[in-house]
């Protein structure tokens, strides 16, 4: 993508700031589950799949939710799960408990994009269904690019808007509900990714009619 399509893009994109995301996420909380958590299913799984494929041991798990993915990863993963959502944490917390899961060391409220944790402290990071919900995407490409060691690995799994077809109008059409949906229909992957993010990235498309891409990022 060029640089001056990708800058078109990202100016087409209205940030949600961190008030919308919380408020739709205390909404959506105990029903994330049986519907959103529903329909992204099968691409979460693809995301965890990746994940415990990786030579990594202490893993990020970015906008953690309800800890949907908590109990899959394998017990070689350390997890280190972030969410902005105190509402989400809670229910993430008691899913834990539930299953005993050990190898989770935190579940903590803090901002993706400027988070508390030294340079270099996990060996790979994910963000599933976080990027088209934080107010500035790219800084939280850099700020994982921080919080990753060198040689490490970023996984997203997201939905991103096509360029044309039937799907296309229709997210355009739900663009303005972004701040009640707690997610931008519209997103795409220049507003995430810079032209040499997406040269050496790996793109899969997955989940129910290619509805989510899968996006491996070394760092």
């Amino acid at each position: 993508m060029a640089d001056g399509l990708g800058t078109a893009l990202r100016g087409r994109h209205s940030p949600m700031d961190a008030d919308d995301v919380r408020t739709a996420y205390r909404r959506q909380a105990r029903t994330y589950d049986s519907f959103f958590g529903f329909v992204s299913r099968g691409a979460r799984y693809r995301a965890i799949e990746a994940v415990n494929a990786l030579e990594a041991s202490n893993v990020l798990e970015v906008g953690v939710g309800t800890g949907l993915a908590l109990p899959h990863y394998v017990p070689a993963k350390r997890i280190t799960g972030i969410d902005l959502s105190h509402h989400m944490l809670t229910q993430a917390r008691e899913r834990v408990a539930e299953f005993g899961l050990r190898n989770i060391d935190a579940l903590l409220e803090m901002d993706a994009q400027a988070t508390s944790f030294a340079t270099g402290s996990f060996d790979a990071a994910v963000a599933m269904f976080v990027a088209s919900v934080v107010p500035d995407p790219h800084a939280l490409v850099a700020e994982l690019r921080r919080v990753v060691k060198p040689g490490g690995t970023i996984v997203f799994i997201n939905h991103f808007a096509r360029d044309r077809g039937p799907l296309w109008w229709a997210e355009r059409a739900m663009a303005p509900a972004s701040s009640l949906l707690g997610w931008h229909p519209d997103f795409r992957l220049g507003h995430l990714f810079t032209t040499a993010d997406l040269a050496r990235a790996k793109i899969i498309s997955c989940g129910l009619l290619g509805l989510f891409r899968l996006v491996t990022l070394p760092n």
